[in-house]
């Protein structure tokens, strides 16, 4: 009955299911991955891409011939080395060597490891980690190099902080620290990232020498993905909120969950959020730098998500409870949105800080500087692509809009009448594709019973 229940679903959310359909329709893959030519340990290493990068891994194969094989491999090396130093069953004794030496079972052919705990979700990765190492050999050396680099920095990283964690202080007290944390385990990512892309000729060289900028590419997504899991971290033990920002609200970082102080810790997520926004320009001036459209997709479009939960976490309670995402439509429409070019990238960054601006609450005490770091973005965005920034304040404002022709338009009037139609047409195919499902259903029951 999976089918039964997409159906009825997407009849309530036809917005989402047109999104979805255009980019099935519209996009093609700007390179597509001959399986043929797949060894059969890289076999197992896209699978495990699959198992454990989700929707990341459909960017990944596509990109360039040049470095899908390798980003397939670095993000998997990374992912083996995150899935220790996340497993908090693991020793110190056990867990730091394993961290600091990573780069060198890089070099043992054979090498996996078993001591995660059961329940860990990646366990079977390092499990199976031979293959892992049998595709880093065939490789370019030079890309060899960069991620024995990256890997060496990020494991050595990663045990400072997990011996701070053993021995009682699994926090982070500054805003320095919190940096500094995000760092090892993204910001040097997008050092190792775009080192690849250099080398491949895929990158404006320069790049490598503007280092703020791949910083800021790896510390806005985990930033994101930090304030996103606050919930998730507390209950398993964990504080990443920099003890800097929460402790001018609360006293103690328990007090966020409790129902009555739900304004406090608003404001709390608020300056949260202001901290990641310092990184949204850097992110706009990183793509420009880009040559290569399939390299563009494949940091353009977590970057338009994270600025969508971004939004979606800004003065939510709801982060405080769960773990929340943004829906599937509004997923499949950044995809769409973010595999064109910078202009719509600016676009989309703009459409999400004037939904800030809109949600800026007056008592606020990170009010003013909020509104001060939106309008920063958006005048930066301006000098890229002034007309992508009027679009988006436009769309997001419900303002007239002027056609090429002269004609004004009401954008909001617009968009509902020429959907309005569509959503009635997709719910009577949803109702239809319902009915069928269920006569058929009915037919195969009564078939079994006979």
């Amino acid at each position: 009955m999976g089918l039964a229940s997409d159906a009825l679903y997407f009849a309530l959310h036809p917005n989402q299911l047109r999104m979805i359909i255009q980019w099935k329709l519209r996009h093609g893959p700007i390179h597509e991955r001959n399986k043929s030519y797949d060894s059969a340990t890289a076999k197992v290493c896209f699978e495990f891409l699959d198992k454990t990068g989700r929707s990341f891994s459909a960017v990944v194969k596509e990109l360039h011939p040049k470095l899908l094989l390798p980003v397939c491999v670095f993000y998997l090396i990374l992912r083996g080395l995150d899935t220790i130093e996340d497993d908090t069953s693991i020793p110190l004794e056990t867990k730091e060597p394993l961290l600091r030496d990573f780069k060198d079972c890089l070099e043992q052919d054979g090498w996996t490891f078993t001591g995660n705990r059961p329940e860990e979700k990646d366990r079977q990765l390092l499990v199976q980690f031979d293959n892992v190492i049998a595709e880093f050999r065939n490789v370019n050396p030079v890309y060899q190099a960069i991620i024995k680099d990256i890997t060496d920095e990020m494991g050595n990283g990663m045990a400072n902080f997990a011996r701070k964690a053993a021995f009682g202080d699994a926090s982070v007290n500054t805003v320095e620290e919190y940096d500094l944390y995000c760092w090892y385990v993204a910001g040097i990512v997008g050092e190792g990232l775009t080192r690849l892309f250099v080398e491949a000729g895929l990158g404006e060289a320069t790049l490598i020498d503007h280092s703020h900028l791949y910083k800021s590419m790896g510390l806005l997504l985990q930033k994101n993905n930090i304030i996103r899991d606050i919930r998730e971290d507390h209950d398993d033990g964990r504080c990443f909120w920099p003890k800097e920002i929460w402790s001018k609200h609360v006293d103690n970082f328990e007090d966020l969950f409790k129902p009555e102080n739900l304004e406090l810790a608003l404001n709390c997520s608020s300056e949260m959020v202001l901290n990641a926004l310092g990184h949204a320009s850097d992110c706009l001036s990183y793509l420009v730098g880009l040559r290569e459209q399939s390299v563009f997709n494949f940091c353009a479009i977590p970057q338009s998500m994270a600025m969508a939960t971004l939004e979606l976490c800004f003065r939510n309670p709801a982060v405080f409870e769960r773990n929340v995402k943004i829906t599937k439509g509004e997923a499949f429409q950044l995809m769409v949105e973010s595999s064109q070019d910078v202009e719509k990238m600016c676009e989309v960054f703009c459409r999400y800080i004037h939904r800030i601006q809109q949600k800026n609450n007056p008592k606020d005490p990170s009010f003013l500087r909020i509104s001060a770091a939106c309008k920063q973005i958006e005048r930066f965005a301006e000098t890229l692509a002034p007309q992508s920034v009027e679009l988006a304040k436009s769309k997001t404002q419900g303002k007239a809009l002027v056609t090429g022709k002269g004609q004004v338009r009401h954008q909001a009037g617009f968009d509902k009448g020429i959907w309005s139609t569509t959503r009635r047409v997709l719910a009577i195919l949803t109702v239809i594709s319902i009915f069928v499902v269920g006569t058929a259903w009915l037919i195969e029951a009564r078939s079994n019973g006979a």
